[in-house]
């Protein structure tokens, strides 16, 4: 259990400059699109294997405090579909935050089919590789899904590989572990994808600002 400190009411005074704080999220900031996703899921005659094109994009934000605990962190969008198709296949939103202090990463994830998680893991700040986990019945990196979920496909544990190549490229390799009543054996869900990027990230709020303020021979706000 990480020691917290006694004063838990002061906080402490960020940068405004979120993407130079990132630390092992740095890598995925931007706008990335990849057509070479593979999804494998449970269907009633076994298991499916499907390509996916996926669009994310992640977005710095202000900093974010809780008393003294500090966040640096990325806003969230990835919208997936078949190959060919318009309908989402997937669409998913969050955050990624990174705590300078603990070296600690958090992924948020919502899915409109009803279902929340928040993984969690340690990374150094210049590591290109990080793991992170969620696991139903935590309430510090736990799971949340609505009832007919939570009985029809009830998942137990997930988690997150992240690596970010020097190609401009970043992978990740998703596994969520499924308990389905017709089945004897946990399900393996697996996702995993290699992404490029086609756009820059936008400066968060008061980076903007700040910069502003300095073209203006301005002190920033």
């Amino acid at each position: 259990m990480t020691d917290h400190p006694k004063d838990i009411y002061t906080e402490p005074v960020p940068d405004v400059h979120t993407l130079a704080n990132l630390g092992p999220l740095a890598g995925l900031a931007g706008i990335w699109t990849s057509a070479q996703g593979l999804d494998i899921h449970p269907v009633v005659t076994g298991t499916e294997s499907n390509r996916y094109v996926e669009r994310i994009e992640l977005q710095p934000i202000d900093a974010q405090t809780n008393g003294p605990q500090l966040f640096y962190g990325l806003r969230y969008h990835t919208r997936i579909v078949k190959p060919g198709e318009v309908e989402a296949f997937h669409d998913q939103v969050g955050y990624w935050l990174w705590e300078p202090a603990t070296g600690t990463v958090i992924q948020t994830l919502a899915i409109p089919r009803g279902q929340t998680a928040l993984a969690m893991g340690r990374a150094a700040a210049d590591a290109r590789t990080f793991h992170l986990e969620a696991v139903r019945g935590s309430t510090v990196n736990g799971i949340s899904s609505n009832p007919f979920l939570e009985q029809a496909f009830r998942t137990e544990r997930y988690t997150i590989d992240v690596t970010i190549h020097d190609d401009r490229t970043w992978s990740y390799e998703q596994r969520t572990i499924l308990h389905i009543p017709d089945r004897p054996e946990p399900f393996l869900h697996t996702d995993h994808n290699t992404l490029t990027r086609i756009g820059a990230p936008t400066p968060n709020p008061t980076a903007q600002a700040a910069q502003q303020a300095a073209a203006n021979g301005q002190p920033h706000p």
